[in-house]
């Protein structure tokens, strides 16, 4: 590990001064950034504590809604018996990941800014244009079994492993930001994550000086709430496939399907031509079979990573099933 200086922010004023000075990043429960800093992946001049901030609350909106605090931990957000009873897929979602320790020390925030677990961006003996931008994409021709089937590029096919960003997608949650000059923007999740394109290097729309606050959440939506995930074993494990859904049917006919995906893609992956399969479609394999059309139309394997294609399929069509029943 390098040297670097520390710096505890005062208020989210302090923050963002110090975030916005080059070679500064941010640090809550550090779970996935003190990994990257020992192996050297990540080398900042200066971390910038925010735990003192006071972004550790889970309040009710005004319409019935949910915000959350930055640094509200996964385990606090998973157990709170709000989330649980109105937004069942994101507490299974933030169950589904990680270990329980690790749970107890992550946050909101920074589980949306985490970094992907391909191999060859940890190593840094190989190419990697995420890491290093030019250098090539090792995972190209290389080993890719956990990698990207959609929205990737010829520049990285590296997959987002959040679990709880899925599930945030698919409940249509808004990230609120506030900028370096104090003023408070939000934005869909999706929004928040930029595919990789010929800049695998920039993996959000942040800029310098820019501190996620809260996370807002919609009122509860109507339906059944899902969440699986495929993964190699029962825990502390990636997605090779997963599936937010929150489905509705009405009188035989699926009215509401909000669906998201995690392991196959750079980031939480959400496509309206899958929800448009299904609604105002009845229960059926007919349904289910053109909504995974619809969701792997664009799917590309590398050869490793081949599995995931026909594996989506399943996933989504058990998932579905499972919901209209």
């Amino acid at each position: 590990m390098r040297p670097f200086d520390y710096q505890r922010a005062a208020d989210p004023a302090d923050a963002a001064k110090a975030l916005a000075a080059e070679g500064a990043t941010i640090i809550a429960g550090g779970t996935n950034l003190l990994d990257l800093m020992k192996l050297e992946v990540m080398t900042p001049q200066r971390l910038v504590d925010i735990n003192r901030l006071d972004l550790k609350r889970i309040e009710e909106t005004a319409d019935g809604g949910l915000r959350i605090g930055a640094l509200v931990t996964n385990s606090d957000l998973a157990a709170d018996i709000r989330v649980r009873r109105g937004w069942p897929v994101l507490a299974r979602a933030l169950l589904a990941g990680a270990s329980g320790q690790l749970r107890n020390k992550a946050t909101t925030g920074g589980n949306l800014l985490q970094r992907t677990r391909c191999y060859y961006f940890y190593d840094t003996a190989m190419a990697c244009n995420k890491r290093e931008p030019g250098s090539g994409c090792s995972a190209i021709g290389g080993f890719n079994r956990i990698h990207a089937i959609l929205g990737a590029s010829d520049s990285c096919i590296a997959t987002h492993p959040s679990d709880m960003a899925v599930a945030m997608r698919a409940l249509g949650a808004e990230v609120e930001i506030r900028g370096r000059d104090g003023e408070h923007s939000r934005l869909p999740v999706g929004d928040l994550y930029l595919l990789p394109g010929d800049t695998p290097e920039r993996e959000t729309v942040l800029q310098p000086g820019d501190l996620i606050t809260a996370v807002i959440l919609p009122p509860p939506a109507g339906g059944r709430q899902i969440y699986r995930k495929v993964r190699d074993r029962a825990s502390y494990a990636f997605a090779l496939v997963s599936v937010a859904a929150i489905v509705e049917v009405s009188d035989g006919t699926i009215t509401r399907a909000d669906l998201a995906f995690g392991g196959l893609a750079p980031m939480p992956w959400r496509d309206e031509a899958v929800e448009v399969a299904l609604v105002g479609q009845p229960p059926s394999e007919e349904a289910f079979r053109a909504a995974a059309d619809a969701l792997l139309a664009n799917a590309r394997g590398q050869g490793d990573n081949d599995f995931k294609i026909p594996l989506a399929r399943r996933t989504l069509t058990a998932v579905l099933e499972e919901a209209t029943r």
